[in-house]
């Protein structure tokens, strides 16, 4: 239990686990690209999946992101997570990371970003579309109170599927990829939250994707976008053991976390 001087939520589990922990290990060697992590965090996920996907040498550097050691506060004075040390120069903001990597390691692993100047727009409008509208939906339908309120919890859950949908809508139409065969940028910004929609069934009373979504040509676009985001490497293998998880959600279902993402969904604010 956190005493009076630590973050409330600081009490974490203090290591990844499952597949992403056999990729930690095997990046404990010094590198000049170093990743400070949190093994939770889903804007870690992120660039960490990036990461992975396009085979880039790095160092992983695990901290606990609510104590901010002062080798984190050096390099992001904000103290979060994720952060890159790149030739001794620091980078943050996940999607920025993102398209870093992209445009610094050109001749690693496959292309994220496409080359069609049209494509690579609609990417970032619909990046953009993860971070400013589904994900504030996420956090409304997550920290609902109380579940007592069944109209109030409805009306969050059908604004967050009104969001998955649009971005649906949007997909490629065989996929299973949001642009087709293969996954882009987009796929990897707004997969750390699909990879979690666990949690609406364990502490929402249910995601609630209406029955018989198999027949509906967009939810069963979506369910195949999902279904390829959990299978690609990448993204399983950064992902830790469920159980590790609970404690970090049961707090954001009960709308007791004390994050700036959870502070400012309080506040009717987006990510911040």
């Amino acid at each position: 239990m956190a005493t009076k001087s630590e973050h409330p939520d600081s009490n974490l589990y203090p290591h990844a686990t499952g597949p992403a922990k056999a990729i930690v290990d095997a990046h404990q060697a010094e590198q000049p690209l170093k990743l400070f992590s949190g093994w939770f965090c889903p804007f870690v996920q992120r660039a960490w999946t990036v990461l992975e996907e396009k085979k880039i040498p790095y160092q992983y550097i695990e901290v606990n992101p609510y104590h901010k050691p002062a080798s984190l506060l050096a390099l992001n004075p904000r103290g979060l997570v994720p952060t890159l040390q790149y030739q001794d120069k620091p980078l943050y903001e996940s999607t920025v990371l993102c398209e870093f990597l992209e445009d610094a390691y050109p001749d690693h692993g496959p292309r994220l970003l496409p080359r069609d100047p049209y494509e690579r727009a609609r990417v970032r409008i619909w990046t953009d579309f993860c971070t400013s509208r589904l994900i504030p939906a996420f956090h409304r339908f997550l920290q609902w109170q109380p579940l007592s309120d069944g109209e109030g919890l409805g009306r969050v859950r059908e604004e967050f599927l009104g969001r998955l949908m649009e971005l649906a809508e949007e997909m490629d139409g065989e996929g299973p990829f949001f642009l087709g065969k293969e996954p882009t940028l987009i796929d990897f910004v707004v997969a750390p939250w699909i990879v979690r929609l666990w949690v609406f069934d364990h502490f929402k009373h249910g995601l609630g994707i209406p029955e018989g979504a198999d027949e509906d040509a967009v939810w069963s676009r979506f369910g195949k976008w999902r279904q390829a985001l959990e299978g690609r490497p990448s993204i399983k293998n950064t992902t830790s053991e469920r159980e590790h998880y609970l404690p970090i959600y049961q707090r954001y279902a009960d709308d007791t976390a004390q994050s700036e993402l959870a502070k400012a969904t309080r506040q009717g604010k987006g990510v911040p």
